[in-house]
């Protein structure tokens, strides 16, 4: 039986529209105000150094940021691009400027789960501090009390198998116990590969895979139906 759930968020606990049309336009306005204020503060200048190692031409820190918003504009998954961001919406989520979107329907079936002693975690491409300010700051409250674990890109590629068996070691849960609920197909196929239990969660404009199953929401979830 399930007793361990793995959840993207993008198009699955939150709408995508949130991330695209709320998080990373205030991130691309803001990163290079932030960046200058903060330069000289120790976890700043150490993620600043992680970019120069993923971009060498990049000495200056005017030629940092400009590479940040390159990747930002590519919508690039790079690990020190997304812990500064999640560093940025701290900011701002502590200030009450912004407020982390979640579906009702993924807020009853997550509480629900919670309530039956089921593990709950994240496992999103944006930084585990950007998991846990949307979840902490949420329009239904501080809901990080539902989950166990926040998994980011430090563990490894979202579309790669090894990242999931990583994940496994770490929670030290047997991989058909697991369930893993995305949006993304590959994400969803890398943790197949994986040994995972795999949900495609198809909200909007969400095409399903005819290799997964699928719901429209986290109402249609019915865990019975991933017995071993």
């Amino acid at each position: 039986m399930i007793d361990t759930i793995i959840t993207d968020i993008e198009g699955t606990t939150s709408s995508l529209a949130f991330v695209k049309d709320v998080l990373f336009p205030y991130a691309r306005r803001n990163m290079a105000r932030f960046v200058r204020a903060h330069a000289d503060d120790s976890e700043i200048r150490a993620l600043l150094d992680d970019v120069r190692q993923h971009a060498p031409e990049a000495e200056s820190l005017e030629a940092v940021i400009d590479q940040l918003d390159r990747w930002m504009a590519e919508d690039r998954k790079i690990t020190p691009l997304k812990s500064l961001q999640g560093l940025l919406w701290r900011h701002a989520y502590e200030r009450g400027a912004l407020h982390g979107h979640i579906y009702p329907d993924a807020l009853d079936a997550l509480q629900r789960w919670h309530e039956q002693g089921i593990a709950l975690y994240v496992y999103s491409s944006g930084s585990a501090l950007a998991q846990k300010l949307l979840f902490g700051h949420s329009e239904a409250g501080d809901l990080t009390p539902l989950f166990s674990g926040f998994f980011d890109t430090h563990i490894g590629n979202k579309k790669a198998a090894e990242a999931y068996r990583r994940i496994l070691e770490t929670i030290d849960r047997p991989a058909n116990t697991v369930l893993f609920l995305s949006d993304s197909v590959e994400e969803l196929d890398a943790a197949r590969q994986a040994g995972l239990h795999t949900l495609q969660l198809c909200r909007d404009d969400t095409l399903p895979a005819s290799h997964h199953p699928h719901v429209t929401r986290f109402t249609d979830i019915d865990l019975q139906d991933f017995a071993s």
